[in-house]
């Protein structure tokens, strides 16, 4: 180890991602245990769809706290947008389900 691997920044310093398979393994059996514990993290990341969905929703509503903050009028006449988009469909399905 080199002194620099201590400091921030530096490679050793930052925590791997679940889905990289550590260097430097010279054990084939570890690395195949690690190499097959990245892949299924990988896939549980990739498959996990309400955990993926939360996220997005929370990227969005950050981003619509934003657009608020930066124009109050545009994001009320998006609210209202929304609102009468979705009354409307209510009202459509709900005209058809009475016929």
């Amino acid at each position: 180890m080199t002194p620099s691997d201590h400091l921030p920044g530096s490679p050793s310093a930052r925590p791997l991602p679940a889905t990289a398979v550590p260097a430097g393994i010279l054990d084939p059996v570890e690395s195949a245990r690690a190499e097959l514990k990245a892949a299924l993290a990988a896939i549980e990341q990739k498959g996990n769809l309400p955990r993926r969905l939360d996220k997005a929703a929370k990227r969005g509503a950050v981003r619509a706290r934003a657009f608020a903050e930066q124009n109050p009028a545009g994001a009320i006449a998006a609210a209202v947008g929304v609102a009468a988009t979705v009354g409307g469909i209510v009202w459509l399905v709900a005209r058809a389900l009475s016929r």
